[in-house]
């Protein structure tokens, strides 16, 4: 029959912990008895040599021995069989310095050689050996007899049964075995406890098993365009996957160490490590926006994923700026109508001069203002963000404006890093100037370029960022606003934001800056609101001047045309 070698997990530890275990117990009892054996002979060995020694030195056998003839009846036979019986040996035998026996357990054999060599003992000499003689196999021991002058006159030789020592090591094995048994038992019912929970842990999958589900969860953590970091109970990293890698700019070298021994402070390694709870937490981390979930295992550690939303942030937040143009265009568009029932008005009245210095006008007015933005930046990504910003400023009641000194060359390394930033800053500005509700709010910007350098400036009528809070409103999911809730009664005309989550522009915004080289910091304006300046090294390709013009009035309002009779869109309701 062919044995088959079972395929679970726990019945091949199982079967090899018994096998082992039983074969460990019977080298351990193998081990065990074989010196046993050995010092039991050497015991009977010793005995025989100490009953020899006591019956050599009786004083009275030296002198029978010399003085009376080998007899069965002799004192010599007599005294040796009284020793032999009290003593329990096989046989007490006293010779003389021919080898001939003057007692022996037959007492035919008295006068008779012995049948082993005594040369050794009557030489002085005390031997110890298993041999056979005439009456079997026995452990016996020799040792001289001598005279009171200390003369040797002949030998005593005793000898114990070797049945007996036999029958002392077969008496020893059922306690032995015992032991063995008892011992085998406890290692197969720990084998047997270690194979269930071997079991519980394994589901019952074979080897086999194993190898494809390790190979298909590596190809699974390597293949999947989610970042995965898994730690132990210890917070030690455990897994880095490739894609968690490339976003937290982890190497295979993090792996067996702590978090925060590879990451810096902040918001991201609060979050990985688990001290900030919730679900889809945002953090940013080399000017990525990553959204983070920790669920913990039942060894104590946890696994993290992170989704890189980077673009999705970008393009929601473009989302906002068009939905903010919408509402923008939406009120520019009641304000048009209105313009146009007062061209009508003035058409019909006759006043044909005066609707044709309207029109004139109110289109002249939108389109310095555009034509302003475009002189003085020159990248068509930024002056359109602007003029869109204008017109979102005008419709909340907020005047956009752009200071004397900026100037910026078209050739921008990155735009869309400036209108992140430039946007997030705009946004904010505008958000705490609104909400202030105070007279003449404004949002200024300036934009210039030193070298290769931008250096970018938002300022605002706001409330002020207090000191104490200048470095935490840059740090991850830190956040004063909350979500405007939804106009009643009547469609509003404010911008429209949708909230996925606060604490994240700024941040975004100073991780751009240092990935630069730059920084980000915020300061109070004179007069009261706050001062947001970005500085951005090597954002430009080329070198342009930075002279500002000089025709244009130190402040600019976008777009809030002077000598239109009807009011800006910022006014416009």
């Amino acid at each position: 029959m062919r044995i088959h070698w079972p395929r679970r997990v726990f019945a091949q530890v199982l079967t090899a912990q018994l096998t082992l275990t039983t074969g460990v117990m019977v080298l351990a009892t193998s081990l065990f008895l074989a010196p046993l054996s050995s010092e039991l002979d050497d015991q009977a060995m010793r005995r025989a040599q100490s009953i020899a020694q006591t019956t050599a030195a009786d004083p009275d056998l030296p002198r029978d021995i010399t003085t009376t003839p080998p007899d069965r009846h002799g004192p010599v036979q007599t005294a040796a069989e009284r020793i032999r019986r009290a003593t329990g040996a096989l046989y007490v035998v006293v010779m003389d310095t021919r080898g001939v026996r003057w007692s022996h357990t037959n007492p035919a054999e008295i006068g008779r050689h012995v049948s082993t060599d005594p040369s050794r003992t009557l030489a002085g000499r005390e031997v110890r050996q298993i041999d056979t003689g005439t009456l079997g196999r026995s452990a016996r021991a020799k040792v001289p007899l001598r005279d009171p002058r200390g003369r040797i006159v002949g030998a005593v030789s005793v000898g114990i049964a070797y049945d007996s020592v036999h029958s002392r090591l077969i008496g020893t094995l059922p306690g032995v075995l015992r032991y063995a048994a008892a011992a085998l038992a406890v290692g197969v019912l720990a084998a047997v406890a270690l194979a269930r929970r071997l079991r519980r842990r394994t589901h019952g999958v074979a080897f086999t098993d194993i190898s494809a589900l390790l190979d298909e969860r590596e190809a699974m953590l390597h293949g999947i365009r989610e970042g995965v970091v898994a730690f132990d109970r210890h917070g030690r990293i455990r897994l880095v996957n490739d894609e968690a890698g490339r976003l937290l700019g982890l190497d295979a070298g993090a792996a067996g160490r702590p978090l925060e021994e590879v990451l810096p402070p902040g918001r991201t390694t609060e979050v990985l490590a688990g001290r900030v709870a919730g679900t889809d937490l945002l953090a940013v981390c080399s000017g990525r926006v990553l959204v983070a979930n920790r669920v913990p295992t039942r060894d104590g550690g946890a696994v993290v994923t992170l989704r890189d939303r980077t673009e999705l942030e970008l393009l929601g937040r473009e989302l906002d700026g068009t939905q903010g143009l919408l509402d923008a265009l939406r009120a520019q568009d009641h304000e048009h109508a209105n313009q146009l029932h007062t061209v009508r008005g003035l058409l019909e009245l006759g006043r044909y001069d005066k609707a044709v210095e309207f029109v004139t006008e109110v289109a002249s007015a939108h389109r310095a203002s555009a034509e302003q933005i475009a002189e003085r930046v020159h990248d068509p990504l930024l002056s359109a963000l602007l003029v869109g910003k204008a017109a979102i400023a005008a419709e909340r009641g907020v005047s956009l404006r752009i200071s004397d000194a900026t100037l910026l060359p078209h050739a921008v390394v990155d735009p869309r890093d400036l209108v992140t930033v430039l946007g997030n800053l705009i946004d904010n500005a505008l958000d705490a100037t609104a909400e202030r509700h105070r007279r003449q709010p404004f949002v200024e910007v300036e934009l210039r370029a030193e070298h290769r350098t931008v250096v970018l400036r938002v300022a605002d009528t706001g409330p002020g960022v207090p000191p104490a809070l200048r470095e935490q409103i840059f740090a991850e999911g830190w956040s004063t606003k909350t979500p405007r809730p939804p106009a009643t009664g009547r469609p509003s005309t404010a911008p429209v934001t949708f909230h996925r989550g606060r604490g994240i522009g700024l941040a975004l915004v100073r991780r751009l800056a240092e990935r630069y080289g730059g920084m980000a910091r915020v300061t109070a304006r004179a007069g009261g609101g706050a001062v947001f300046t970005v500085v951005l090294p090597e954002a430009l390709q080329e070198e342009r001047p930075t002279t500002s013009p000089t025709t244009s009035p130190s402040t600019s309002p976008l777009p809030t045309p002077t000598t239109s009779p009807t009011t800006s869109i910022g006014e416009s309701r």
